[in-house]
């Protein structure tokens, strides 16, 4: 977990006024980024940006691309739809070559409209709801699989262990209607519905109330659909008052963020993983964004949030190495669509003119009791 001085250092170091200008004088590649650094969900804009800085540091320490410096420009939107538009507004103004790593569907959702408008690439998002993919947007890449492709994989496997009485706790915005209605939809094919529905609001932790309508309905497992620190509190009530059964969760929760929320409670919770594991190094990706972030913070630990990040970067500096001269957005557009046949490092995507999602990859891994990920 991040502590309160990467938090400082996030809000200090990069939105200081004028930075922009500075960088864009020096001649720079500039990429603006608004996700949470501080509220209850802060620890996976702190741990998404993490993971990039490890990459782009590691970048411009060789010399950048084409001889520029990568500027990101981080502003914290607290996971509030508004704050979010609001930093997009500023990147718009300041002329960023692309929007990068946004962390949220709600605050991708509020931004949106306003990359489009200005035909401002919007690069690996961490979110995986539809409505960001459906309908093809030419401006919007995407790296991690949907809520779908993570629900549909959940649920085959609860199925497939005669596991079919399933309940639905979920964020009560876009999030949790995408997350809900990948359920539905993986519970119908096999003609099946969900035994109850309950809500929790964003950036909240009241969860009362979606105990008492879910624990009574009897279900042998609960699909949460939030982030971490409501997810937690939601596990704690539903034990408190009874339940037995097992708890799943799509990768959003932040999977690491989620292990410490719960401490030893955490032990058997499953979670959807759209990344390969952090851990190992079989995978030449995984050592690569071992070493960058041990170079950039001896002590940050490797996590599934925070290689998210790093991998975002690397595509989008991949895509930038393949621009000849002075990069522009339309340039960086069709680079990335010509990663047709892409594998970084073991870690494989697929774009093309007409494909912008570059990956489907989804596992699952259960938490243990003193905060391990088991695969």
């Amino acid at each position: 977990m991040l502590t309160r001085r990467h938090v400082h250092f996030a809000l200090a170091s990069l939105a200081l006024p004028g930075a922009i200008a500075r960088a864009q004088e020096r001649r720079a590649i500039v990429l603006g980024q608004s996700v949470p650094l501080t509220g209850p969900a802060a620890q996976l804009g702190l741990q998404m940006q993490l993971g990039a800085k490890a990459y782009f540091d590691a970048v411009n320490s060789a010399g950048g691309v084409g001889g520029l410096p990568i500027v990101l420009k981080t502003l914290d939107d607290g996971y509030d739809p508004a704050r979010c538009k609001a930093n997009t507004e500023r990147f718009i103004q300041e002329d960023v070559l692309a929007l990068f790593g946004y962390v949220g569907t709600p605050t991708s959702l509020a931004a949106l409209p306003l990359a489009t408008a200005a035909k401002l690439p919007f690069i690996a998002p961490f979110t995986g709801a539809e409505a960001l993919r459906d309908p093809f947007n030419r401006l919007v890449f995407h790296i991690r699989a949907s809520y779908f492709d993570e629900t549909e994989l959940i649920v085959k496997q609860l199925t497939q262990l005669d596991l079919k009485k399933i309940a639905v706790f979920h964020q009560n915005d876009a999030y949790g209607q995408a997350g809900l209605k990948g359920v539905q939809r993986a519970l119908e094919k096999r003609g099946l519905q969900t035994v109850a529905v309950a809500t929790v609001e964003r950036n909240s932790v009241d969860v009362a109330a979606a105990a008492k309508t879910l624990v009574p309905a009897q279900p042998e497992v609960i699909v949460q659909i939030s982030a971490y620190k409501s997810c937690a509190a939601f596990i704690r009530e539903a034990r408190k008052a009874g339940f037995g059964g097992q708890f799943y969760n799509v990768s959003f929760v932040g999977t690491q963020a989620l292990a410490d929320e719960l401490g030893k409670d955490a032990a058997g919770v499953v979670i959807s993983q759209v990344m390969p594991s952090p851990f190992g190094t079989a995978v030449g990706l995984v050592n690569d964004y071992q070493q960058a972030l041990h170079r950039l913070d001896p002590k940050a630990e490797p996590n599934y949030t925070s290689i998210e990040g790093y991998t975002a970067a690397r595509v989008i500096v991949d895509g930038l190495r393949r621009l000849g001269g002075k990069p522009t957005r339309e340039g960086l557009i069709s680079a990335l669509e010509s990663l047709s046949g892409y594998e970084s490092r073991g870690y494989q995507l697929r774009f093309g003119p007409n494909k912008h999602v570059g990956s489907s990859f989804v596992e699952l891994s259960m938490l243990t009791a003193d905060g391990k990920v088991r695969r």
